[in-house]
C-alpha cells in the first residue's frame, strides 16, 4: 500500500489443496465489505513447493520460503516439533519483513475477512493483535492474544520486540509463539522499549473461541479453538454461508442484527476437553 503496508499469510501443501482452506480464505476477500481490493496487497508465503505452485495458480503475489531443515508440507499438528518449528520460523521471517521497512497485517489462512479492518485499527499502536478472549479493555495484559492475526508497524520498537520474542523461545523451550507472547507481554523489557501493544476487540476481530456478536461490526473471524483441518473446513464453510445470508438482508434487517453465527459446530469447545483446554488446537501454520 502507499504507506508500505502488506498483508501476509502462510500456506503449506496440507491447506493448499483444491476446495481447501485457502480457497475459502480468498473467497472471503472477494465477497467481503471493501475487502476485494485488499487482495492487491496480499502476499501468500508458501512453505513448500506444492503450496507455491497452487498459490501461483490462484493468486498474483506468491513467495516461496524454503527451509531445508524442516519439511512443512504436511498438516502440522498442534505442539508437535514440526508445528513449533513452523511457528518460530514465521516469527523470525516477520521480523525480517519489519527490518525491510514494511508494516504488515499477518493473518492465518483460516481467518475469514468479511470487512476492511483498517478503519478499526488503532492509529498510535506499534503492535496490535487479535484475542482468543477479550476482557473489554484494549491495553489490558490479561487479554489472551492469538498470534494468527496482528497488525505491526515497522519501527525500531517493533523490530526489537520481534527479536526479543524470537529469542524468548530459548527462555521458554517447548512453548509455541503464542504462549511465549503471553509470558513476555508483561516483561519490563516491553515497557523499556516503549512498545505500544494493543489487544483487538473480539467484537470486530472474532473467532470460534469468542465469536463476534454483531455481523454489522465483524471484520474477521478465525477458526481458532478448533482441532483438525476437516473440522475447520466444515465450520469455515458455514461461516461464509452465514455472511452471505447477512449480505442479502435489507439495511433495516441488518441493523436489527437478527442473525448470529451458526458456528462453532464441528469446532465445538466440548471436543477440546481432552486437549487441556488450550485455545488453538490445530493449524497448519498457526
Amino acid at each position: 500500500m502507499q504507506d508500505r503496508t502488506v498483508i501476509l499469510t502462510t500456506l503449506n501443501e496440507a491447506w493448499a489443496a483444491t476446495n481447501s482452506i485457502i480457497d475459502l480464505f480468498l473467497e472471503s476477500f472477494r465477497i467481503g465489505d471493501r475487502t476485494r481490493r485488499l487482495l492487491n496487497h496480499l502476499v501468500i508465503i508458501a512453505l513448500d513447493q506444492k503450496a507455491f505452485m497452487r498459490c501461483q495458480a490462484i493468486h498474483t503475489y506468491c513467495y516461496l520460503l524454503v527451509n531445508e531443515a524442516t519439511d512443512f508440507h504436511k498438516e502440522a499438528y498442534f505442539m508437535t516439533p514440526s508445528y513449533l518449528k513452523m511457528m518460530w520460523r514465521r516469527i523470525d521471517f516477520l521480523r525480517s519483513v519489519l527490518e525491510m521497512g514494511y508494516n504488515f497485517v499477518f493473518t492465518d489462512v483460516d481467518i475469514m475477512w468479511f470487512r476492511d479492518p483498517f478503519p478499526w485499527f488503532h492509529r498510535d499502536a506499534d503492535f496490535q493483535i487479535a484475542c482468543d478472549h477479550f476482557t473489554g479493555s484494549f491495553d489490558d495484559v490479561q487479554n489472551r492474544p492469538n498470534g494468527g492475526f496482528n497488525f505491526v508497524k515497522s519501527n525500531n520498537r517493533s523490530i526489537e520486540f520481534y527479536k526479543f520474542w524470537y529469542s524468548s523461545r530459548e527462555t521458554y523451550p517447548g512453548y509455541h509463539d503464542q504462549d511465549v507472547l503471553n509470558f513476555i507481554k508483561v516483561d519490563p523489557f516491553i515497557t523499556e522499549l516503549g512498545l505500544k501493544m494493543i489487544f483487538l476487540d473480539t467484537a470486530n476481530f472474532g473467532g470460534l473461541c469468542e465469536p463476534s456478536r454483531d455481523l454489522n461490526k465483524v471484520c474477521t473471524m478465525h477458526a481458532n479453538c478448533c482441532y483438525g483441518m476437516d473440522s475447520k473446513l466444515h465450520d469455515l464453510r458455514i461461516m461464509l454461508q452465514d455472511w452471505k445470508y447477512h449480505l442479502t438482508l435489507s439495511p433495516s434487517l441488518k441493523r436489527l442484527s437478527i442473525i448470529s453465527w451458526r458456528v462453532p459446530q464441528n469446532c465445538s469447545l466440548d471436543s477440546l476437553k481432552h486437549y487441556h483446554g488450550s485455545p488453538e488446537k490445530s493449524v497448519q501454520e498457526d
